[in-house]
């Protein structure tokens, strides 16, 4: 069944939110956060201090991508106002683990005795600080953030050995500012 939807978003005091055709930026404390929104069917609009997303009988697919934007919104909102923060630990049991950081790149050495080292792709707006074991994340996008956390995770993989003998790696422990 096809029906209007509205929903609206606050804005902050001290955050700034510009739309221009399919980019929305968004400027606060802590830096600005851009994203492309070329969607169809769904229309975006600033009216009194709100973030007013609306659509014209929508059908199921609409209220789902509308429901999607709108999260991405507030987590734009949130990531300028405090930055977001994911914790690694670096766990070994066999061999020492070190990683070393260059530029927008780690390198993961002496994983369980390997000689060739791993390598760790970092987004350019991901700040990245190793404190002996721990690996601490911050950016504003929490893509970005989320997604250089989980190709720790991902290159620390173990596979074709037993995992309940073999419990290296690098583990996320709060993700988002939570505690997993």
């Amino acid at each position: 069944m096809k029906k209007d939807l509205l929903e609206q978003i606050e804005i902050p005091e001290g955050v700034e939110v510009k739309i221009d055709s399919d980019i929305i930026t968004v400027k606060g404390p802590e830096g600005e956060n851009k994203k492309n929104i070329h969607v169809n069917k769904i229309n975006f609009e600033i009216k009194d201090n709100n973030i007013i997303i609306s659509s014209k009988l929508a059908t199921k697919t609409e209220k789902k991508m509308m429901n999607t934007m709108i999260s991405h919104l507030r987590n734009m909102i949130l990531g300028v106002q405090n930055k977001f923060e994911y914790q690694l630990k670096i766990c070994f049991s066999h061999f020492p683990i070190t990683v070393d950081l260059q530029g927008k790149e780690a390198t993961i050495k002496n994983f369980l005795g390997e000689k060739i080292p791993r390598k760790v792709k970092i987004h350019q707006d991901v700040e990245v600080k190793i404190d002996g074991q721990m690996i601490t994340i911050t950016s504003i996008n929490k893509e970005s953030a989320g997604q250089a956390a989980a190709n720790f995770e991902k290159a620390t993989k173990i596979k074709k050995r037993d995992k309940r003998v073999f419990q290296d790696g690098i583990f996320m422990t709060i993700k988002a500012g939570r505690e997993i």
